[in-house]
């Protein structure tokens, strides 16, 4: 059959779809591009805040109207809905969605093949299994020229944030081993990948359920060994676990980009302390001082929550001043979203919606100075980019080591020379703007991508 996936939320459910393409494929089944001329749709959904859900929503109601549209004879696609959503909401909305002929879950894309071999026209299912087997990742589909990957290293959580449903999503945290981490890479290296990003719910934690300690740095050290990969970068890191061994992996070992994200969510140590994060202001400078010692030039990426119930004023000042001190290179504001299951769904002092997105507001636009003065300081150095595309005009597009592709920043690069999306060459920058940079190609590539 061919079979036409679509993936919505963050990088973790894009790294799902490819293991669940190559679970596919090796069964003998073709992806496609085209929805049109696919025989199955699966639609890969996230579930984590209420823009997400919507948008999963929408979508899948266009899906339903396409499949309507463009039945042949009568005969329609099989439409299957997984992810996040269908995994949170699989009960309700099998009975909302009568269109949908099969929900499945985040632990249940290994069973695809036989889910839909044995499917039977006009037969509704529900596979929504609790934390069953991970994927064999090892199967992951890699596309045709494929520069940059993910690479998951842990599922599930631990820790019990107040405001987040994914620990009962996704269940407890569970590593994968380091030897398949590391034939992972190899695989991807083989295939053209020069750009690692290691994801997990909280990749800090990597390795103490298998092997009683924090073993991020020895991956870190590890994964430098692979042949082909040139940058790796680490998302999704707690700052209560960035230890003095982590910034010296950090520090010392040249593919290893000088970046991180560490989503702090706040600053108030009330705040924190209401929403069960493992650390406070005080620790959290610390840690940010550290690494800015270890690595001057390192770019610090964060996410915060804004309106989380019982935040007052002197709690937004407070978050404010310290976003104003830090001067993160990179920051992402969301305004709280209250999400039924969760303890702070239920918790007294909820904001009013106006409030919470005002103060998104303010810290972004405070933010869009911060990242202007930031991105000043780069004029007239020398950045090693990734391109990434070619514009109409025939300048090229891309990101430096300091950006996370489609999060954060890109630049534009003027060359007369000829490259391929995953060429890393030495560009300096010649201006500057709020969120993205300005430069011309010097000297050699240094290396053509496979």
């Amino acid at each position: 059959m061919k079979i036409f996936f679509e993936t919505l939320g963050c990088p973790k459910n894009q790294n799902d779809t490819e293991a669940a393409e190559g679970i596919l494929e090796q069964a003998g089944h073709t992806i496609t591009e085209s929805a049109e001329d696919a025989d199955v749709l699966i639609l890969n959904t996230c579930g984590f805040i209420e823009d997400a859900k919507k948008e999963s929503i929408d979508r899948v109601f266009e899906l339903i109207k396409f499949n309507d549209e463009s039945a042949e004879d009568g005969k329609k696609k099989l439409l299957i809905m997984s992810g996040c959503l269908s995994q949170r909401y699989g009960e309700e909305l099998f009975e909302e969605l009568p269109e949908v002929d099969i929900f499945l879950g985040v632990n249940d894309y290994q069973r695809l093949p036989q889910i839909i071999a044995e499917h039977k026209e006009g037969v509704r299912e529900k596979h929504l299994s609790l934390y069953e087997k991970d994927m064999d990742t090892l199967t992951r589909r890699i596309k045709k020229e494929q520069y940059t990957a993910t690479i998951k290293i842990a599922e599930g959580c631990n820790n019990r944030c107040t405001y987040c449903i994914i620990p009962k999503i996704r269940g407890l945290y569970r590593s994968v081993p380091m030897k398949q981490v590391i034939e992972e890479a190899k695989m991807l290296a083989d295939a053209g990948c020069r750009e690692l990003i290691l994801i997990a719910e909280d990749t800090s934690a990597y390795g103490m359920d298998i092997y009683g300690e924090y073993r991020l740095p020895m991956l870190l050290h590890k994964l430098c060994e692979v042949d082909g990969i040139e940058w790796i970068r680490i998302m999704y890191c707690y700052e209560d676990r960035i230890s003095d061994e982590l910034i010296e992996a950090m520090a010392s070992e040249e593919k290893v980009c000088n970046y991180i994200d560490i989503p702090l969510q706040h600053a108030c140590d009330k705040i924190l302390k209401a929403m069960a994060r493992p650390s406070n202001k005080k620790r959290i400078k610390e840690v940010i001082g550290k690494l800015r010692t270890a690595m001057p030039d390192i770019h610090i990426r964060t996410t915060l929550i804004t309106g989380f119930p019982g935040e007052t004023e002197e709690d937004f000042s407070e978050l404010y001043d310290f976003c104003e001190e830090m001067k993160f290179e990179r920051l992402g504001v969301f305004s709280y979203s209250r999400e039924e299951g969760t303890a702070a769904a239920e918790m007294p002092g909820q904001i009013d919606e106006e409030i919470k997105e005002e103060r998104r507001d303010a810290i972004m636009r405070m933010q869009m100075d911060i990242s202007l003065e930031n991105n000043r300081k780069k004029i007239g150095t020398v950045q090693q980019v990734i391109i990434e595309s070619r514009d109409s005009d025939g300048t090229y597009i891309g990101r430096t080591r300091f950006d996370a592709p489609e999060i954060d920043d890109q630049i534009v690069v003027a060359s007369r020379r000829n490259h391929r999306p995953g060429d890393i060459i030495e560009v300096t920058v010649t201006d500057a703007f709020d969120y993205d940079l300005v430069g011309t190609e010097r000297g050699e590539k240094i290396e053509s991508a496979k």
